[in-house]
């Protein structure tokens, strides 16, 4: 065997990993014990997959090859309770949920699984006994970087806890050739990169070629006595890719199935035929360009071909896979199956299943309305104007004709529906209609999925409240029964378990490994509160997590920081309503303080900041160089030293928050109240124990009602003070703040005057004019009690024992926000189906 590194037969292994010979440290019951069958299996089969499937001996093996043979070792122990499972569902006949979202941000997979199976120890082991080190491994693996932020998380989240439930549910997106971008920071300034994510190949997804379908664009609608008929279309072909995803230890693994854009081999087949080959092949090009990156705009409106491909294939691989049999029973297979649309991204669902059902089924075009509206579900997730999707009736003229009918026939009824009811007024009519008069005639398509869902919810109880009161006060009134909250949840498996070891270990050894699947356990903690060896415990695991992640900083940024200093941490997409620009103002001025008293005692303090902006959102680039500006003069001014660092983490991204989160002391959820619809990194950061300081918004209310206001550090205006600042007489005036605290003035100054961009003085006179004069998010009304709660979080921090005792109270409270609850009132409350408590049955695997 060729010397090489990875091929040692006895590396060294870092002390936090697992034994092996005795000296190192026992592992506990979250990550079960290692059989020996288990271990030698795995053994067995990754030698195998090495030799065939990768054709490579360990002479000429790369660390990739490696990781491919490990997954592909993982993925055996999937297929056979794949398979199992969908005959299970073949046989029991359960209602279908189907879960619809253009955003799948599953991250990383190996370890996910590896989790959910219970093989962690066992791949441990045998990797080990190989001359292998399965961290390392890990870390080859790309993260699918198939979502922008929260939205896509979540739909992995929820993904999760429907295979953990038993739900028999599906998840549908596109297959994007190149996930979200990969951002590098250059001088400071952020530049993206192709994320080339299947460069090297999946070993998770299985391409399904056999049910391919076509998606129609363009053409004209036809109306014959024999019903409507949509012609001279161009067709695209759908290639469904179908990913395994496991449920914790119960034999289920559902289906998360994407979808690419294929052109049909008679794809411009005139100009083939005339002799103009490349055009005909660039023109294929284009039909696939449809699935070939995802949109990195996450509060804008997306790529319409992109929206109208992913929303065409949906509805009918349901309706065939239910529909055996003949016309008229296509309203009760039809019924058999509940769709959840993850924003409006996929509202063409709606007026595609009509197609479906009247066009192509023949279906009354009452009872196609009425299985429709009691199919869809609509889940709302943003308040932001101009987050609500409105696109042009003119590019649907062009693209999408028949739907484009469908839609003016469904706002037809609804209008009439609602003139009845409210006679005379107009002024409720113009509001309420899914086409938007104007200059620019345009489809609201918020308002297609509220008339075309029996069920509409908001992702957290205050955003809820906004939804019914506000956004679509309207509709409320017309329909209150229709809305529902579903405060979001994240999964126990991937944020504790997989991402915090310790942690995981620390709370299995006091209440037992319940909590896995049931987070309300987490409440047996509160015994404990002032169990010293407790304290010890989870404080020891947390300072362990920052030593690691320092030493990550220290390899991958070149960045040495104080691994006993409070880790400051913000990480989510830059935006103006997430209030990174707070946070920035906080560090300098802390900065201020100790330049104009270097002598003095301060709390340690690292600040990160990580996140991306869209490509085009000039305002959110510009915030990424202010922090990396002023964090390049903080961090080498010889006054400052060890007291202050700003750190931005480039590339924030799944796998990195595994990392970062687990290390972090304090948790930053700032947004203006009233603006963040839910937040799930709040949530990621309160079971991991960081102590969150953040404004009465989104889902941070009630993690204040679960662990009591006083165990977190809530700060400035409420929603009612936004909007009574909002109110004509009362508008917001920057420069009243300003003038008013000189702390702040100093920090505007600061900026202002080019003393952290001396090289460009007037770099950020666009930051600056938008907080003094433009700022819709309040920045400056919030600075003054942002400053003084960060000095109760300076103190509570001198105060170890009471800081983990406040911690550990965090941790017991975070139960609520499971998505196993979330999904459970889903179920419940919108789909119609109870989650099934029994394990599916395992497989009866074939011998080799």
């Amino acid at each position: 065997m060729r010397n090489l590194p990875w091929c040692h037969p006895r590396p060294l292994v870092p002390s936090s990993k697992p034994s092996h010979d005795g000296d190192r440290r026992k592992q506990i019951s979250v990550r079960g014990i290692a059989g020996l069958g288990d271990v030698a299996e795995v053994r067995k089969s990754f030698n195998r997959h090495l030799h065939f499937t990768l054709v490579k001996d360990r002479n000429v093996a790369t660390p990739r090859d490696y990781y491919f043979a490990l997954a592909h070792t993982v993925r055996d122990h999937l297929v056979g309770r794949w398979i199992r499972t969908q005959q299970h569902y073949y046989e029991r006949d359960p209602k279908r949920i189907y879960y619809l979202s253009l955003e799948f941000y599953m991250g990383r997979t190996l370890q996910n699984t590896m989790v959910n199976l219970g093989l962690q120890n066992a791949c441990d082991e045998a990797i080990y006994q190989l001359g292998l080190d399965l961290e390392e491994l890990e870390e080859i693996e790309e993260d699918a970087g198939l979502g922008n932020g929260g939205l896509g998380r979540l739909a992995a989240c929820f993904l999760d806890s429907m295979a953990t439930l038993g739900l028999a549910a599906y998840g549908y997106g596109i297959r994007y050739e190149f996930g979200i971008f990969n951002q590098k920071i250059v001088d400071g300034w952020q530049v993206e990169e192709a994320d080339d994510w299947l460069r090297y190949g999946n070993p998770w997804e299985k391409a399904r070629p056999e049910y391919m379908l076509p998606v129609h664009f363009y053409g004209r609608v036809e109306h014959t006595p024999d019903g409507v008929k949509w012609v001279d279309t161009q067709v695209v072909l759908a290639m469904p890719y179908d990913t395994p995803v496991p449920g914790y230890k119960n034999n289920t693994v559902n289906t998360m199935r994407l979808w690419s854009a294929k052109a049909p081999n008679d794809f411009n087949l005139q100009e083939f035929n005339m002799g103009d080959y490349i055009e005909a092949v660039l023109d294929r090009n284009l039909a696939e360009n449809i699935s070939r990156v995802l949109y990195p705009n996450d509060n804008v409106r997306k790529n319409c071909y992109e929206k109208s491909f992913g929303a065409d294939p949906y509805p009918i691989p349901m309706h065939a896979g239910h529909c055996q049999s003949a016309r008229t029973e296509t309203s009760k297979s039809v019924l058999q199956v509940a769709i959840q649309l993850n924003d409006t991204h996929p509202a063409l669902s709606i007026p595609e299943l009509m197609r479906i059902l009247v066009d192509v089924e023949k279906v009354d075009w009452d009872k196609a309305w009425e299985i429709t509206k009691k199919t869809c579900a609509y889940t709302n997730h943003t308040v932001l104007p101009e987050a609500l999707e409105r696109w042009p009736v003119s590019m649907f003229e062009k693209l999408l004709p028949r739907h484009l009918e469908i839609i003016y026939a469904l706002n037809q009824m609804h209008l009439d529906r609602v003139a009845a009811l409210y006679p005379g007024d107009i002024d409720r009519l113009r509001r309420m209609s899914v086409i938007e008069e104007g200059d620019c005639k345009r489809i609201n398509m918020a308002h297609l999925c509220v008339i075309g869902s029996h069920a509409v919810n908001g992702v957290a109880r205050i955003h809820s409240d906004i939804v019914r009161n506000s956004v679509f006060k309207d509709f409320y009134e017309l329909e209150p029964e229709k809305f529902q909250n579903k405060t979001n949840g994240i999964t126990p498996r991937r944020w504790l378990l997989l991402c915090n070891p310790g942690l995981a270990d620390v709370i299995a050894e006091k209440i037992g490994e319940g909590f896995i699947t049931d987070l309300s356990q987490l409440k047996k903690l509160l015994e404990f509160i002032d169990n010293e060896t407790f304290i010890r415990d989870v404080a020891k695991v947390k300072q362990e997590n920052k030593l690691k992640f320092a030493a990550y900083l220290e390899e991958q940024y070149k960045v040495k920081i104080n691994p006993t200093s409070m880790f400051d941490v913000q990480v989510k997409r830059i935006h103006e309503y997430k209030r990174q620009l707070l946070n920035c103002l906080h560090a300098i001025t802390l900065y201020n303080r100790i330049r104009c008293n270097p002598s003095k005692s301060f709390v340690p303090r690292t600040i990160m900041i990580g996140g991306k902006a869209a490509p085009g959102y000039h305002m959110a680039k510009m915030i990424i160089k202010l922090i990396t500006s002023v964090g390049e003069v903080i961090n080498n001014d010889p006054y400052v030293g060890d007291k202050l660092k700003v750190i931005f983490l480039e590339n924030y991204r799944v796998s990195l928050a595994e990392k970062v989160i687990p290390a972090a002391d304090l948790s930053q959820q700032i947004s203006t109240a009233g603006t963040e619809a839910s937040g799930t990194g709040n949530m990621k950061f309160m079971v991991n124990g960081a102590l969150t300081i953040g404004t009465m918004d989104g889902a941070n209310v009630e993690m204040a009602e679960e662990a009591g206001e006083e165990n977190l550090f809530i700060f400035g205006m409420r929603v009612e003070d936004v909007e009574a600042l909002d109110r004509k007489g009362l508008v917001y005036n920057a420069r009243e703040y300003y003038e008013s605290l000189p702390e702040l003035r100093q920090a505007i100054d600061q900026i202002s005057s080019g003393f952290f961009s001396p090289r460009d003085p007037g770099c950020f006179k666009d930051v600056v004019n938008m907080l003094m004069y433009h700022d819709r998010f309040k920045v400056f009304a919030d600075y003054e009690a942002y400053i003084k709660c960060q000095g109760q979080v300076d103190q509570l921090f001198m105060d170890p024992r009471e800081w983990t005792r406040k911690v550990i109270r965090n941790i017991a409270c975070s139960g609520k926000f499971s998505s196993d609850r979330t999904i459970t009132e889903y179920a419940r409350e919108i789909w119609g189906v109870e989650p099934s408590a029994t394990a599916i049955p395992p497989p009866n695997l074939p011998r080799n």
